[in-house]
């Protein structure tokens, strides 16, 4: 699984999930504008939101962590225009586990 410590980002626009290590780390290059060696977390989604890669390079070589969903699709956390997202360790548990991350409103707290 992913470590606590792994600084994740999220791309938001749809990503063709045919594509393996050289295919996700050009998306990385040109989408994030960083260097898939860097140590990041980068979570790709496809167009129907049913899958979900995350390339990471982790001690000499690239790892990809992958889920495809039997049944419902994955949150969107924000529109395609708004560009590269970070998440926490717990937003992207989160978001595999199916939980929907917008607030829907806030509660009032005692002053």
């Amino acid at each position: 699984m992913i470590s606590r410590d792994l600084h994740l980002w999220l791309c938001q626009t749809p990503t063709d999930m045919r594509r393996s290590y050289d295919g996700l780390g050009a998306c990385v290059r040109q989408y994030f504008g960083r260097d898939p060696n860097c140590g990041d977390g980068f979570i790709f989604i496809n167009r129907r939101r049913t899958q979900m890669k995350c390339l990471y390079f982790d001690r000499g070589g690239y790892c990809i962590w992958s889920k495809r969903l039997e049944q419902g699709r994955y949150a969107r956390l924000g529109s395609i225009e708004a560009g590269p997202m970070t998440l926490s360790t717990t937003e992207f548990t989160a978001l595999i586990e199916g939980f929907d991350l917008v607030i829907q409103r806030r509660r009032k707290r005692a002053a």
